[in-house]
């Protein structure tokens, strides 16, 4: 019968606030710190699932250029209504809610992107991307396990809080009905990005997931002494230091959306598409000019694994320094301003993700993508 294996995504949970923390040291020996995709969740999670980048797999930020495909087309007949009514909260609330029950875009949706330019934009996660078939352009370890008819359970924030997919997993542990599972505890991300700067409070919290999964380790170990528990995370989280209101700054320049441009921006990067080659021109001056962030071009863009030939992520990315944070960006436009923030370049150290383990893999996981062949080779 296969080894019993755990394996538990703490969303956020960056290598730097283990040092010089006790954290399941004894259970978990083997422990090295992950490369993260440039980016959020929405890419890196996809990522630990199908072992591809993003241009492979095709998730990477949420909203992505679809004019032609937009499941919200039918607003653009809508276009005469004021901002004070389309852009209103209450709308974005209304069209959420539209979003996830009837045109299909799934429980995980959310009107990041101003109403008035849906129409020219599609969302990514349709699916659950923890269940079979949930991710657009790859095999993810649930199609490998299904298709090896291996017995599993996954549990996310879908349907159950970190507390109840604890309690959850140690059920159905006892009940013997799978040998594969994986647990995704988001919660740490949300406290983190309030929390990041408080010690005492993330001593807490990671003492509360410690006991916890220590717990649900000694009980998989009761039921199979060989059993594996393995704890990782998609990304980091970088304390934000500096504020700058960029939207405002390309809106002096006087030109429209979605006439001369679009732009999505997204806390730590802003993403262009132009219609207007003098939009092009000026908007990429202003960019350039900025002492705080700078241009990707398509080469490092390349060699992160976000080079979309047909551009749908955008055509000019602008990305802010580790610390920086747009301040009135399509995530924090209703004053939500985060004390920590994750979507920096790779390099920032805070912005490195675990991988914790109660025994070493073949070969050492160096990078998000590496996680991936560490499930299917334990299988």
């Amino acid at each position: 019968m296969a080894r019993l294996q755990v394996y538990v995504l703490i969303d956020a949970l960056g290598w730097t606030y283990l040092q010089g923390r006790k954290f399941l040291d004894d259970q978990l020996p083997y422990r090295v710190p992950l490369r993260t995709v440039l980016g959020f969740s929405s890419g890196a999670i996809p990522t630990i699932l199908t072992g591809v980048p993003p241009t492979q797999h095709g998730h990477w930020n949420l909203f992505y250029l679809d004019a032609e495909h937009s499941p919200f087309r039918w607003l653009r007949h809508f276009g005469f209504l004021p901002d004070a009514v389309l852009n209103h909260r209450i709308t974005a609330k209304l069209l959420k809610e539209l979003g996830r029950r009837v045109l299909g875009l799934g429980p995980g949706f959310e009107c990041y992107v101003a109403p008035r330019l849906l129409p020219w934009f599609n969302f990514v996660e349709k699916r659950n991307i923890y269940q079979r078939g949930g991710i657009t352009g790859a095999a993810s370890i649930f199609d490998d396990l299904a298709r090896a008819d291996v017995p599993y359970r996954a549990y996310s924030y879908h349907t159950l809080t970190d507390e109840q997919i604890l309690l959850r997993a140690s059920e159905d542990l006892k009940s013997g009905a799978a040998r594969f599972f994986f647990l995704y505890l988001s919660e740490m991300d949300a406290f983190l990005h309030l929390h990041c700067n408080e010690p005492e409070q993330v001593d807490r919290r990671l003492a509360w997931y410690g006991a916890r999964l220590s717990e649900l380790f000694e009980l998989a170990r009761k039921i199979d002494p060989d059993a594996s528990l393995t704890v990782m995370s998609d990304h980091g989280m970088t304390p934000v230091r500096n504020h700058h209101d960029l939207a405002a700054d390309v809106n002096r320049l006087g030109f429209g959306m979605p006439a001369d441009y679009l732009a999505v921006y997204d806390s730590t990067m802003a993403r262009f598409w132009f219609f207007n080659a003098e939009a092009r021109s000026r908007i990429g001056q202003l960019l350039d000019g900025l002492s705080f962030g700078r241009i990707l071009p398509d080469n490092e863009l390349r060699a992160l694994g976000i080079l979309f030939p047909d551009r749908r992520y955008g055509e000019l990315i602008f990305l802010l320094d580790p610390g920086w944070l747009i301040a009135d960006s399509n995530f924090n436009s209703h004053g939500w301003m985060p004390l920590g923030m994750h979507g920096y370049h790779p390099d920032d150290s805070y912005s490195s993700g675990v991988f914790l383990s109660d025994r070493a893999p073949r070969e050492a996981p160096q990078t998000n993508r590496d996680v991936y062949r560490c499930m299917r080779e334990a299988c």
